[in-house]
């Protein structure tokens, strides 16, 4: 979800500017979605003749709201030898995966330094990190899908999405290709709204939904708000790009995702709208997760395929959290993948929670009974008093 990456440069530092090339360039993309579609259509058939018909080996989704631990559950897996994702070089081309990447391969390159992301969150990024990047190809088919009013879901099942299924299934075909994988890994926060549309696409997909204590997330979100509200005020090509690429989480363009009861989603529109942040993230909060919780409740088969990885377990006891969501995955992995993964991850250092009890009592009010479904706020299992002992 950035404005910034190996092919961007940040004016005065602040991460938001957008090369012009590249403002150009999606534009052109944007504008022009069905020539895109054709033209990765003609890559198609001129590079997959061999791989015709071939199927997809047990896709992998991490899906869920923002801030919870997504992005590190990404960069661990993309790690793997067996895995192929989207990377920050893939953008503005992404309907031609194979001839753009390709074409990058041959062309002269400068070293890269390692960039801190524009979260300032401490992840660092090239041109060659994973990154999220199929939500643009969703928005081609089905324009309506960040629309607050509409209902973001694709689960009906007699609904005829064959163009769609055939182009998507290609692409993934065609990434793994050029990358010399066989695992294919999605970020993708809309895609909780998928998940049995996914299923029915690929019946042995696995799905990893990270949740987290709901202080310390509404705490992340509200801070990335602002720092992505203020990064952009000065910055208009920053929003064009979120929108281009289909990040609406965050920033001037902050859209809630159209799930459920759409009363709930216009309340947290409204809310956001009226300055009351703290209850209109605690509302979202919960809106989101009483879905994924009603899916799971509803359905043997998506639960059987989602593992539920709470970042609390992920910070805390990340070489066996790791390890169980690799098996669920169905990814083996070493002793020294494992150590090394884990090496990486810990609490956030660079802010804590600054919550009133007012605040906190609204959180509390807004998310409690949501936040027992995933296990927080029990006697034995509860992350919540480690949230407000480090305020």
């Amino acid at each position: 979800m950035e404005a910034k990456s190996a092919n961007t440069k940040a004016a005065g530092g602040d991460g938001f500017a957008v090369a012009g090339w590249m403002d150009r360039v999606g534009e052109f993309v944007t504008r022009h979605r069905r020539l895109w579609i054709s033209l990765g259509n003609i890559e198609t058939k001129a590079v997959l003749a061999e791989r015709a018909g071939e199927a997809i080996d047990r896709p992998i989704y991490i899906a869920g709201l923002a801030r919870s631990g997504s992005t590190i559950l990404l960069e661990t897996l993309a790690r793997h030898p067996e895995v192929a994702t989207h990377r920050y070089r893939d953008y503005p081309l992404i309907f031609t995966p194979y001839w753009w990447n390709r074409w990058l391969d041959r062309v002269a390159r400068q070293d890269e330094r390692p960039v801190e992301r524009t979260h300032r969150d401490g992840i660092a990024i090239t041109s060659n990190s994973p990154e999220a990047f199929e939500e643009m190809l969703w928005m081609a088919f089905f324009p309506g899908l960040h629309d607050p009013s509409h209902r973001a879901s694709l689960d009906d099942p007699a609904a005829d999405h064959r163009g769609f299924a055939r182009f998507y299934v290609d692409h993934i075909r065609k990434l793994l290709a050029v990358r010399g994988r066989r695992r294919y890994v999605a970020k993708g926060n809309y895609n909780v709204t998928r998940l049995g549309y996914l299923l029915r696409l690929f019946p042995d997909a696995r799905f990893v939904v990270p949740v987290r204590d709901p202080v310390w997330h509404i705490a992340s979100l509200m801070k990335q708000q602002a720092l992505f509200a203020k990064g952009q005020h000065d910055n208009p090509a920053a929003v064009r790009h979120l929108q281009r690429v289909g990040h609406f989480e965050f920033g001037l363009d902050r859209r809630a995702i159209a799930i459920g009861d759409p009363r709930r989603v216009a309340e947290v529109t409204a809310l956001w709208q009226g300055g009351a942040e703290v209850e209109g993230w605690a509302r979202y909060w919960t809106l989101i997760h009483d879905h994924v919780a009603d899916v799971l409740a509803g359905s043997p088969e998506i639960r059987a395929a989602t593992r539920v990885v709470r970042y609390e377990d992920l910070c805390q006891t990340p070489r066996q959290t790791i390890a169980e969501a690799l098996s669920h995955c169905g990814l083996a992995a070493g002793e020294g993948f494992l150590a090394e993964a884990a090496e990486r991850i810990r609490f956030p250092g660079y802010y804590k929670p600054k919550f009133t009890d007012a605040e906190l009592a609204v959180i509390e009010r807004e998310t409690a009974p949501t936040a027992r479904k995933f296990g927080y706020g029990s006697p034995v299992n509860d992350s919540r008093p480690i949230a407000r002992r480090s305020q």
